[in-house]
């Protein structure tokens, strides 16, 4: 169940919303934990087994870890397991598809496939699970005791399948005491509905061009059409994944909580350095504090400090998917990385604004055609597109270029950068102090909201076109 479906808007969110209210104290989380299994069993029965698995194991884990005596042992049996159920499910077809490859050259008998589903949002859980683990052994939180509010941290349904990766010690208290009101359920419904937007007017028009000119023959593409499918793809993917991530913190504050931003305009970035901080900050975070500095950070030699940023790349390249061009996509953002840490940082600072920008663009967008291309030679032919012209004549592009789909890249350019909150920031510092102004800028931006609402309804109602790329992850 996506929340971008009239199934989720229309029936399971009122539901549980009039459910959660009518309901007093404790009763409110297992309410919600409740509402989540529903939400998760409804792509999969066998999906919630290995949830609830994952559950009860790292409550276990979790008091074992809590008891001082050999904390480490089980701190190391908690991750361990963890990362061993992540590798089954999602990387055990890659593997021995791999291994069958090398079989092959050496006259060896192939293993059987095993052909196992992937459990929807499996990276996400996992990753927060090891955090509860890992935080209850540096002690920065205490053991959960109730085992109804650590499910209800592992399974909560807003940032259940597509994060943002919510780690223990910054919700651990709210999931003991949280306050409610009106307005702040009011501000969760504007920020769902501004991320449902994102999704289903922005992204998904993004996704018609971008699928139909990067599914096409590499061979015939022209360089202007190359850069047209893979600039709209770099829109897609951040209005998707963006998108999904406002929908989570809205639902996150209509039931209480408050949950980390997950992006911050990340392709106005001027280094690739920036855009990490920018860029799915939950997942770039959790690396940082439970890989890169555990693996000695920047406090090592310069020489292991570069070991480790590649570490953590390979490792951010392969959390999103079983595929070599997921490891080519993480390496090729950890080598401009550590080239900035060689001096290109400090050369980029003495440059023009501009060509700061141009460069960061250039790497990103380089990068996603490994990440949306699968086969590294397709992305290496598509990459070669974008240089060099093959021997068509190209007016394609321009067909691309109807109304809706020019609105959209307008619409697409300006809210990837920051001009909202500038001209919010604006009006708050200069005219909210005026009544008249304040009333009006307030019923029009209610009418704003309720329009986006009727505008993705008729949209999803329609059946038209609905992907969503990290339901993979």
């Amino acid at each position: 169940m996506l929340f971008s479906s009239p199934l989720f808007l229309y029936l399971f969110l009122p539901v549980t919303i009039l459910i959660f209210y009518l309901i007093r104290g404790e009763l409110k989380n297992t309410a919600l934990l409740v509402a989540s299994l529903v939400f998760y069993a409804w792509g999969g029965v066998s999906y919630s087994v290995i949830l609830i698995l994952s559950i009860l194991l790292n409550y276990l884990f979790g008091y074992l870890i809590s008891r001082e005596k050999g904390s480490r042992v089980y701190l190391g049996l908690g991750v361990g397991i963890n990362l061993g159920v992540l590798v089954v499910f999602k990387y055990a077809d890659f593997i021995v598809a791999n291994l069958n490859d090398l079989f092959l050259n050496l006259d060896i008998k192939p293993v059987g496939q095993p052909n196992i589903l992937l459990p929807i949002g499996i990276s996400f859980f996992t990753f927060q699970a090891i955090s509860y683990l890992v935080d209850v052994y540096r002690k920065e939180v205490v053991y959960q005791k109730n085992l109804i509010n650590l499910a209800l941290y592992i399974s909560l349904f807003p940032q259940l399948i597509a994060g943002p990766i919510v780690r223990y010690h910054d919700i651990a208290g709210q999931l003991l005491k949280r306050s409610f009101s009106f307005d702040k359920f009011g501000e969760g419904v504007q920020r769902f509905v501004i991320g449902l937007s994102k999704k289903v007017l922005l992204a998904n028009n993004f996704a018609l061009v971008a699928d139909e000119i990067m599914d096409s023959a590499y061979s015939d593409l022209t360089t202007p059409t190359a850069w047209l499918g893979i600039i709209a793809y770099a829109f897609q993917i951040y209005f998707d994944f963006s998108g999904y991530s406002d929908m989570a913190i809205g639902l996150g504050k209509m039931f209480g909580f408050t949950f980390l931003e997950n992006f911050n305009f990340p392709y106005i970035s001027k280094s690739i350095k920036e855009f990490w901080r920018r860029w799915h900050i939950s997942l770039s975070t959790w690396f940082r504090d439970y890989l890169y500095i555990p693996l000695g950070g920047s406090r090592m030699s310069n020489s292991r400090t570069y070991m480790n940023l590649i570490i953590v790349f390979i490792l951010t390249g392969f959390w999103h998917g079983a595929s070599w061009s997921f490891l080519v996509w993480g390496l090729f953002h950890g080598f401009f990385l550590v080239l900035e840490k060689l001096g290109l940082d400090k050369l980029l600072k003495r440059s023009w604004t501009a060509i700061q920008h141009i460069y960061t663009l250039f790497v990103v967008l380089i990068g996603w055609v490994f990440f949306r291309v699968e086969s590294i030679n397709d992305a290496l032919l598509f990459t070669k597109r974008l240089f060099v012209a093959n021997n068509a004549v190209d007016s394609n592009w321009m067909t691309f270029f109807d109304l809706r789909f020019t609105i959209v890249l307008i619409v697409g350019l300006i809210g990837s950068t920051n001009f909202f909150p500038w001209v919010i920031d604006i009006y708050k510092n200069q005219l909210s102090h005026i009544r008249v102004v304040n009333i009006f800028s307030n019923a029009l931006y209610i009418l704003i909201i309720n329009l986006l609402l009727v505008a993705c309804t008729f949209y999803l109602v329609a059946g038209t076109y609905n992907p969503f790329i990290y339901f993979r992850f």
